[in-house]
């Protein structure tokens, strides 16, 4: 299979560098790599200059096409007649060896795939179950990890997601695809992670990526993910593994973070049920509160007060702004 890599990149230089050199060692490379620079410098452009990576191609956007919804649909614009496969990575990751070789096998195995993605390995700590019952963990397919402190508090509200890791509950707020286990298993789901991710390039025929989600595009992923579901099956290859670091270069402040979550998640959640019911509308603004109500927990038992602080605001915010002026969806 002819394939492509596509990374879009702003301002992280360095971790890019990181990222292209777990490139170089991977056991199947890719045909062609496209870096689509949205950097207000020229660091990343000065780097990649003095660098000899092979088969890659550097094209620098201008502001009208900087964001990551906008680089990526200007970067599927721009690969190879022959490429059958795209490959997006986060600019701030590193791959183990067989990354793509796995990634690309997914596609032999499970023929009707139209996505595949990635399975990052840093995220949380798994282990084999004991067969407890432990209200401290969650279970998934004879593993366990811990239950993070805000699903603990979902479960004494009756808030718990009503769906599978990967797929969309009723009223949104549901698990990643972080809460599949490290089995090297292949799950089918309905959404995968858009930095760690792959793409047939014909799904672009009929796809982009949404440019609702400006700049940062936090969820852009879920929503391409649910609107693809509607057309065929994705899966996730717990096998391609890969170490995302989450550099905080490039990344909005947390006030602008803390509305994005609530605007956004609103949004993925009516792509999915343009029409919920009373219940599931209760259940969303309830689990919206706790978490803000948690965020704002923060600015007490961490030491990261003024960040919990602001990004608490920005959900207050971002929620009273739904009943004044909600997103309208792009079909």
């Amino acid at each position: 299979m002819y394939f492509s890599l596509i990374i879009c990149t702003y301002m992280r230089d360095e971790p890019l560098l990181k990222l292209l050199i777990s490139v170089e060692k991977q056991s199947l490379y890719p045909d062609e790599i496209l870096i689509i620079d949205g950097s207000k410098d020229d660091k990343t452009q000065e780097l990649l200059e003095n660098k000899n990576f092979k088969k890659l191609s550097y094209f620098k956007v201008d502001e009208k096409n900087r964001g990551l919804t906008k680089q990526r649909n200007f970067g599927i614009n721009l690969v190879n007649e022959a490429s059958e496969i795209i490959c997006f990575l986060d600019d701030d990751i590193v791959l183990k060896s067989d990354y793509f070789e796995n990634i690309l096998k997914t596609y032999k195995i499970k023929s009707d795939a139209l996505a595949v993605g990635g399975y990052i390995v840093n995220d949380s700590l798994w282990k084999e179950t004991d067969n407890s019952q432990n209200k401290n963990k969650f279970y998934f397919d004879n593993w366990m990890r811990n239950e993070p402190s805000r699903f603990k508090l979902r479960r004494l509200f009756g808030l718990l997601p009503d769906a599978a890791p990967g797929f969309s509950p009723t009223f949104s707020h549901g698990r990643s695809v972080s809460f599949l286990p490290p089995s090297r298993k292949i799950y089918e789901v309905e959404q995968i992670m858009g930095g760690v991710s792959s793409y047939k390039k014909e799904v672009f025929n009929k796809l982009n990526f949404s440019t609702y989600f400006e700049g940062y595009g936090l969820y852009e992923d879920a929503d391409f993910s649910l609107r693809l579901s509607k057309i065929g099956n994705l899966y996730l290859n717990t096998a391609a593994q890969l170490y995302h670091y989450h550099d905080d270069s490039g990344r909005p402040n947390k006030y602008k973070y803390g509305k994005m979550v609530v605007r956004n998640g609103w949004y993925v959640w009516r792509i999915k049920y343009p029409k919920p019911n009373l219940k599931a509308r209760f259940k969303w603004n309830m689990t919206s509160l706790l978490l803000t109500i948690i965020r704002f927990s923060n600015t007490i038992n961490t030491n990261k007060r003024k960040e919990a602080l602001t990004e608490g605001l920005g959900r207050t915010i971002g929620w009273f702004s739904l009943i004044f002026n909600r997103p309208k969806i792009q079909k």
